[in-house]
């Protein structure tokens, strides 16, 4: 198991005043604070956090077991790959900010961003921690997003920029998740998955070049841009990304509906989330109804939410 010094859970017990403590699979002397774990009756406010980092990994099996540990209390569900670590997690304000405090003590992790929002509807139902070949496949093998990205732009910067004349703005999302919400002028590439995005942009580069354009992309949280961009670079063409994502974008931009229109799909129950990152009342069938691959994605929504 990965030694990164950080020791106990704390458990409440609320038949009295008394604690109980039971340790960590890998205590040590120099303790962080505690996690709480979830009380039976929890009726304290539910939070969304979503994370990612690029980072070259040397055990995932040993790193995949201490966050089954660490987050057993949680909901959701985080990919480990050699490439680095995706997480989606659901819990009370003091749960997340105790196990974003535990990842960020961590060294391959520190300085990882997170991206949190209230909710209203329960994210998950289970967790899960897997390992994985990629923590997002591009479906091109090589792509090395450890040590190489695209230019990240900030918000702000970004509003600018997706004006400028000389820019290609692309979607780098599913077709169902364009439909649903986009930026202004925003091209859809038409894919049913991002493995497919390679070959739109493989199509139309030289036709970029020739024009001498850059491209801009953005995706829900930056993830997919990050991958796509570190192999995008030897292209000939510059790549800007949004920093953060769509998600960011309405955290740090109290007008985003200047430049969005629509809602910002998300792969948990919630579905849909507006530019303030509240819910909204689009359901599964307003998603998914006419897609090729609907029905099976429905199915693949439901199991998730356990109604099936």
């Amino acid at each position: 198991m990965l030694d990164f010094g950080f020791s106990i859970f704390a458990l409440e017990n609320n038949a009295s005043t008394a604690k109980t403590t039971r340790p960590h699979p890998r205590s040590c002397e120099n303790a962080l604070p505690t996690l709480p774990l979830q009380s039976p009756v929890n009726t304290a406010p539910l939070f969304h956090t979503a994370f990612y980092k690029f980072v070259a990994l040397d055990d995932v099996d040993a790193m995949v077991e201490d966050l089954r540990a660490l987050t057993a209390h949680l909901h959701g569900s985080i990919l480990v790959a050699p490439e680095g670590i995706n997480g989606m997690l659901a819990g009370s304000e003091a749960e997340l900010d105790g196990i974003e405090q535990m990842l960020l003590s961590m060294p391959p992790f520190a300085g990882m961003v997170f991206k949190r929002s209230e909710c209203k509807t329960v994210p998950f139902r289970k967790m899960k921690v897997h390992k994985k070949p990629e923590i997002v496949p591009l479906g091109i093998a090589g792509v090395d997003a450890t040590s190489k990205t695209g230019i990240n732009v900030s918000p702000e910067e970004w509003r600018e920029l997706i004006e400028q004349e000389d820019v290609v703005l692309l979607d780098n999302r599913n077709s169902f998740e364009y439909r649903l919400g986009r930026f202004r002028n925003a091209i859809d590439p038409q894919v049913a998955n991002f493995r497919d995005f390679p070959k739109y942009v493989e199509a139309h580069v030289d036709e970029w070049k020739a024009a001498g354009k850059r491209v801009a992309m953005y995706c829900t949280g930056g993830i997919r841009c990050e991958k796509t961009s570190a192999w995008m670079l030897d292209m000939g063409v510059p790549v800007f990304q949004l920093e953060g994502g769509i998600l960011n974008y309405f955290k740090q931009m109290p007008d985003a509906e200047r430049d969005w229109e629509g809602e910002c799909f998300v792969f948990d129950n919630r579905i849909a989330l507006d530019t303030k990152l509240q819910e909204t009342a689009t359901t599964l069938e307003d998603v998914y109804s006419g897609e090729p691959d609907g029905e099976w994605r429905m199915k693949r929504a439901r199991q998730l939410d356990g109604s099936e």
